[in-house]
């Protein structure tokens, strides 16, 4: 195995043991040499069966554990600034599930950090960038044959949201995929925000605001809308569609399998986002382990963690305050000055 790239996993919940699965049996290049969790049993139960792994409860062990060349980051946002800086004393590859680091105080504070070594070490789980579907609408929007992108219209929905889910995490956990898409479909800032609420649904816990109507405007003057519905109780659904100058385009228009028995036909809804978007988490997991034998980012990268965590910020601000938010970056250090957008 000492061909391998070896990662170490931190976070062994739901997203954790599914990047242990991924790495284990869908990744070529890469191993799971070590994983952390607090809670060892789950842990253990993560990596059943698989041959050479140290099993840790503190996530800094684990960066230490024999065999360790990278780290893939699966723990709750809170743990993720530590963790960062962690990997980067180490100069260890990453990639950090979303959100990079829940604030934007934090996420300044990472990228700081990633400057001052003067070179890319982590990539950030946007996952969408890898989604074949998103991946064709970026194509046609750079290849300029429907002109200038004026507007994108966006829907969010899931079956339900998980117990603790507070009205901004609707915009800082949900709407944050979005807020990282149209910066990429676009190539442009997101520069102000403005959140409309609607009615909540009699399907919303008690409290939550859900669902939400959120606006973007961009620094050349396009226009983002998304529609975040966390409790629509039918199924998981993410869509975009781009209304440019001389056309449009939509996707996420579901192909999937439809059944026609006894006079009726049903089509199949995707009940959660591990299977909507499974093949992009694979082409995101195996992108990573490529560009980290070689050496290099090549993802959405430290910068775009703290800009959605502003934006995010922002939005959440127009959430609390009904008005209109805007969007202050702080100046971009010269290491991201050649990201890919």
């Amino acid at each position: 195995m000492g061909d391998l790239l070896g990662v170490a996993v931190l976070g062994a919940g739901h997203m954790g043991a599914d990047h242990i699965r991924r790495l284990d049996q869908v990744v070529s290049g890469a191993r799971v040499a070590a994983v952390a969790d607090p809670d060892r049993d789950r842990a253990e139960a993560a990596v059943a069966g698989l041959a050479g792994v140290t099993v840790h409860t503190d996530p800094v062990a684990a960066l230490d554990a024999p065999g360790v060349a990278a780290v893939l980051i699966a723990s709750p946002g809170p743990a993720h600034e530590e963790a960062l800086l962690a990997a980067f004393e180490r100069r260890l590859p990453v990639l950090c599930e979303k959100p990079m680091v829940p604030d934007s105080a934090g996420a300044l504070r990472v990228v700081e950090a990633e400057a001052r070594i003067g070179r890319r070490l982590a990539q950030i789980g946007f996952m969408r960038r890898y989604d074949a579907e998103y991946q064709r609408l970026k194509a046609l929007l750079d290849g300029g044959s429907l002109g200038r992108p004026l507007m994108l219209h966006c829907t969010h929905r899931n079956v339900s949201s998980p117990a603790g889910f507070t009205s901004a995490m609707l915009i800082n956990s949900s709407v944050s995929h979005e807020i990282d898409a149209a910066r990429w479909l676009l190539g442009q800032e997101l520069t102000a925000v403005t959140v409309l609420r609607p009615a909540p649904s009699a399907g919303a816990p008690e409290g939550l605001i859900d669902p939400q109507f959120v606006l973007f405007e961009t620094e050349r003057g396009a226009l983002v809308d998304v529609e975040v519905f966390v409790n629509c109780g039918f199924g998981y659904q993410v869509r975009c569609e781009a209304v440019c100058e001389a056309g449009s385009a939509r996707i996420g228009d579901e192909h999937t399998m439809v059944v026609t028995a006894r006079g009726a036909a049903r089509e199949e809804v995707a009940q959660d986002y591990l299977v909507r978007f499974a093949d992009a988490y694979d082409r995101e997991v195996q992108a990573w382990v490529d560009a980290a034998r070689r050496g290099e980012v090549t993802g959405p990268d430290v910068w775009d963690g703290y800009a959605a965590a502003v934006v995010a910020e922002a939005g959440v601000r127009a959430l609390s305050t009904g008005g209109r938010a805007t969007v202050d970056l702080a100046p971009r250090p010269d290491v991201y000055a050649t990201a890919g957008r």
